[in-house]
């Protein structure tokens, strides 16, 4: 591995293995333009101190929920209404999937807390269930 000012470059396994991720991930990020990692002389991607910030936003953002669209759009674009708008428009859609978890979270406490030998034909079940219809 070759050394730059920033650290040390590693190479697609060993990036890929610091954020357990398999090497054609990051293939496929780099592909849709998530990461734009340097080439050594032999043509092998170098991940760099800023790649690997990169990678480290781009897994974030995957946990938080966000589509490679999104995350696309965050990370590149260069007009800041475009990421706020982006982020409004993901904010609405965590927003809904939250309320439809919250939901189901709902419906399966309401059956352990029910009191009947079988919950699924407690009237407070059945009307529980009704609602969320």
């Amino acid at each position: 591995m070759k050394s730059s000012e920033a650290g040390t470059l590693l190479s697609i396994g060993d990036a890929a293995a610091r954020f357990g991720l398999p090497t054609h991930v990051l293939r496929h990020w780099e592909a849709v333009g998530l990461v734009t990692p340097a080439r050594d002389g032999a043509g092998r991607r170098r991940y760099g101190t800023d790649d690997l910030t990169r990678v480290a936003v781009v897994v974030r953002a995957k946990r938080a929920g966000l589509g490679l669209d999104a995350i696309r759009v965050l990370v590149s674009a260069a007009d800041p209404a475009e990421r706020r708008a982006v982020l409004v428009g993901e904010a609405a859609r965590l927003r809904t999937r939250i309320t439809a978890v919250q939901a189901s979270l709902d419906l399966v406490e309401c059956a352990l807390d029910c009191e009947h030998d079988d919950f699924t034909r407690c009237p407070h079940y059945l009307t529980h269930m009704a609602l969320g219809l």
